[in-house]
């Protein structure tokens, strides 16, 4: 076990004392042994004229051969070589260094550097993988003009690219086929990209609103062609869409795709030359889901907004990385939103933050949107930096409106293109155009935690005065102890007892925005004939719990008449949450749950809205998840919470039966030939398929599905049914036979498998793992499908026995020697352990010393046991 793992804290920063104004790469690819050659161009930096002890400098250097080192021509032998780079002496104020080193693409099974997989040659340099294919400053504020040439003798690399434009190509005096590449743009390590192997290439063109011509080409796997075009087809909605609301507009010649299988991200903005991960490139209606067409349109949006806001302008270092990932997240919401359905996009979002980053605001591994402190830069990819990040950037819009808020993007742009700089940066840029005091606002970038808003109110008859009182709290966390007020915009209205909109405009806040910024403040309302039902946190205007106490009968008015879509559907979780609560206090003292006959003909009402979108209502019907249960509770009782919300969703089932078969029925004689309807009909059939009867229409579904959404409709229902235990391993069966040769196709299935109800789960994954001819375990995606299926079945990952638990420890340490970043995203669920109850909390914390007693631990999973138990 390794402890000697180097902490770095974002108060030390100091600009690099060097910066490499050009750097030219030459790569010989060979499988094993791929020759690199970087030629650069360092001087002084003007901004840290402190030398370095013996004139020294270090390069950034991991798992490199090391052969040869020049200075102005002449080989230097004043060099020391260490674990993680090389120290060189005496270097003059400005030199040309010449680096000749080996690499070995094949055995790097961490996907990080230059890898060699299923035929292809790939990089990955983003945080710190630049130094696992040569010597160099690896830090995201040295910015250099690369020229990439590759090389190969290798008839099966038909295609050699990298970033920027292409500038030549030929045959050398070796006899290997080269190309060149030159990226115009400065641009630090993280953003190199080299690709090499042999794809289907899918070409188009777009023209910028200036009338440039754009050659856009994407690159998939062999015989998967026709399964690109959406993708295409998001990429230029995309272009169009930055060129329309931000007012950027791409700036090369050529902007390139690569779809490779084996990826650790979701994709990777290179500049110029974009890693995807298949999953988010490649689909069509027989293979992928509605949603899988959605992260599609969101993911390709995301990584070519980063053109600008990440490449561009990008990080002074990686503390700020949130200034690039959670400005880009806002931006790619923010199209999805115009292009989709508005109120449904802010609605899954949010319920993707309450599941994901609340709980990480909880955990061990909380910290804020700029963290203080890290030690393993990959653990900081989080929901917190990206999800949370995008949160603050949406409260900015909302502070300022969208006329400011574009201000004061096109000044950031204007004031910083080019350079590398600071979350700070980007807060001044919209003070100055705005005009608007945000120094409270900043504290939204140094404080971790969910702050708690609490709200009481009161009204007096006497002087027709409606009274709301607001505070908020933010409680410690495990990185900090102690907190201070925040700027939270709360957007509201007010309904009258019977549903009607009442009008503010004589009211003192009259733009339904309530900005909280002490502990404790008071609005008043006048004028007003009756006490008025509260509808705050509209469009959820900050990322907060919101602690109000409303009755029964305001929160069903809310559900049935608030024109407020997302506050509609908050309306319905808040009373779902007060009565899975209430219902896990009841059975805890051994009483009966109950779900009121007010609060179900509230929900029955919704069936009868002609303007509510079916996907909205499909998702008012869809519960909490238990893992955004478990944030509610400082102590988790995995059965009690799990009984009772299976239960509350077994009383839905029956109560609304009739209206889902309805629903079903009507859905399917019409045809679904929408994603919309579609998603309804699976939300319905998933509620029937919980009452028993003769008849399995999931079966059916199965049988007569037309595309991959409803062929995964049904069989998620069976998988969550208790009865058709035939029928589903028919089916999954039928499934696998059909699409055995797919990987992302057989994902689906591995997850669905993982997720079973099923004693014997373990011993079916094992088999799996060693019998299924499309599994990997090198391979991300077939990793995160099955194991992460299994860490979210719930009544077997979490066995009283522990046997869960220590299937997924085993599962760590196995990948943990394969790829340190997979293994360490596995690990999240156990590190929580204190709020476990019984056994679970005492095995989950053996496994977590059992991890740390490893031989070979990597930094990543180091630095997450360490905090967890240290907690």
């Amino acid at each position: 076990m390794n402890k000697e793992h180097n902490v770095k804290y974002r108060k030390d920063y100091s600009p690099s004392e060097f910066l490499v104004e050009t750097i030219k790469l030459d790569f010989e690819i060979q499988e094993c042994r791929t020759k690199v050659i970087n030629e650069s161009k360092y001087y002084l930096n003007p901004l840290n004229t402190c030398r370095s002890k013996n004139n020294s400098i270090f390069l950034d250097g991991e798992d490199l051969e090391f052969s040869v080192l020049e200075i102005n021509n002449k080989k230097w032998n004043d060099y020391q070589l260490t674990s993680s780079g090389i120290v060189i002496n005496n270097v003059p104020e400005q030199f040309v260094l010449k680096i000749i080193n080996y690499i070995n693409p094949k055995e790097n099974t961490s996907l990080s550097g230059l890898y060699f997989s299923e035929g292809y040659f790939c990089t990955q340099c983003e945080a710190e993988g630049f130094r696992r294919i040569t010597y160099f400053l690896d830090r995201p504020d040295v910015l250099s003009k690369f020229t990439t040439t590759i090389r190969t003798n290798s008839h099966e690399l038909p295609f050699l690219l990298s970033n920027g434009n292409k500038i030549g190509e030929g045959i050398d005096d070796k006899g290997m086929r080269w190309c060149t590449w030159e990226d115009p743009f400065p641009k630090p390590s993280y953003l190199f990209a080299l690709v090499a192997g042999d794809f289907d290439l899918l070409s188009d063109k777009f023209i910028t609103k200036s009338g440039r011509e754009i050659t856009l080409e994407l690159y998939v796997d062999k015989g998967k062609l026709n399964r690109s075009k959406f993708a295409m087809e998001s990429l230029k909605k995309a272009m169009k869409w930055d060129e329309e609301r931000f007012n950027l507009e791409y700036d090369l010649d050529i902007y390139m795709i690569v779809a490779v299988d084996f990826f650790n991200m979701g994709a990777m903005e290179n500049k110029g030359l974009n890693v995807f991960n298949s999953k988010v490139v490649l689909a069509d209606q027989k293979t992928a889901t509605d949603n899988d067409y959605h992260q599609i349109e969101r993911v390709i949006g995301h990584e070519y907004f980063h053109n600008w806001s990440g490449n561009r302008v990008t990080c002074r270092d990686w503390f700020q990385l949130s200034l690039k990932e959670g400005f880009t997240v806002f931006r790619d919401q923010e199209f999805s939103s115009d292009l989709n359905n508005r109120d449904l996009e802010r609605i899954r979002n949010v319920r993707s933050l309450k599941a994901g980053q609340f709980l990480e605001d909880l955990s061990p591994m909380s910290h804020p949107i700029r963290p203080e402190k890290v030690m393993e830069m990959n653990n900081f990819y989080t929901r917190t930096v990206y999800d949370k990040g995008s949160e603050v950037i949406r409260m900015l819009h909302t502070l300022l409106g969208e006329d400011l808020f574009q201000k004061g993007v096109k000044l950031y742009f204007d004031l910083f293109d080019g350079q590398a700089v600071t979350c700070d940066d980007f807060v001044q840029a919209m003070e100055r155009a705005s005009g608007k005091d945000l120094n409270q606002f900043r504290l939204w970038y140094s404080q971790s935690g969910t702050p708690i808003v609490s709200i009481n109110t009161e009204y007096r008859d006497s002087s027709k005065e409606f009274i709301v009182k607001l505070s908020q709290n933010t409680n410690p966390t495990n990185d900090q102890k102690t907190k201070k007020n925040l700027h939270i915009p709360l957007k509201f209205g007010l309904l009258s007892s019977k549903g009607g909109v009442i009008d503010l405009t004589n009211q003192k806040i009259d733009n339904g925005l309530i900005e909280l910024s002490q502990s404790e403040q008071t609005v008043i309302f006048s004028n007003l004939e009756e006490k008025p039902i509260l509808s705050i946190l509209r469009d959820f205007s900050a990322p907060v719990y919101l602690n109000y106490d409303y009755s029964d009968c305001e929160l069903c008015t809310l559900l049935k008449y608030d024109p407020n879509k997302f506050s509609k559907w908050n309306a319905g979780q808040l009373l779902l949450q007060k009565y899975l609560k209430k219902n896990i206090s009841l059975r805890e003292n051994g009483d009966n749950i109950l779900i009121p006959n007010d609060v179900i003909s509230a929900f029955d009402h919704l069936f009868n809205e002609s303007d509510l979108s079916p996907a909205i209502l499909g998702e008012i019907f869809s519960f909490p998840s238990f893992s955004e249960i478990t944030s509610w509770y400082e102590v988790i009782d995995v059965e009690l919470i799990h009984s009772v919300l299976n239960d509350m969703i077994l009383i839905f089932a029956n109560k609304f039966h009739t209206h889902f078969l309805k629903i079903y029925n009507v859905n399917q004689s019409l045809g679904q030939n929408s994603s919309e309807i579609r998603f309804l009909s699976s939300v319905a059939l998933k509620y029937i398929s919980l009452v028993k009867s003769d008849d399995c229409l999931a079966l059916d579904y199965f049988k007569r599905a037309k595309n991959m959404t409803e062929k995964m409709s049904a069989l998620t229902a069976l998988n969550y049914s208790p009865y058709f235990m035939d029928d589903y391993a028919s089916c999954m069966e039928s499934f696998k036979q059909e699409w055995n040769k797919d990987g992302l196709v057989m994902d689906k299935w591995f997850f669905l498998s993982a997720k079973k109800d099923d004693a014997n789960i373990i011993d079916k994954l094992n088999f799996i793992m060693e019998n299924e001819e499309s599994f990997d375990i090198t391979n991300p995606n077939r990793v995160r499908s099955l194991i992460g299926g299994f860490i979210d079945n719930t009544s077997q990952f979490h066995k009283i026995d522990g046997s869960g638990y220590k299937f997924l420890t085993s599962m760590i340490v196995k990948i943990d020697s394969i790829n340190p970043q997979v293994a360490s995203r596995l690990i999240d669920p156990l590190l929580s352990f204190k709020k476990y109850k019984s056994e679970r909390g005492v095995i989950m914390k053996a496994c977590l010393n059992e991890i740390l007693q490893l031989d070979s631990l990597s930094k990543d999973l180091f630095e997450k046991v360490q905090n967890a138990l240290g907690a």
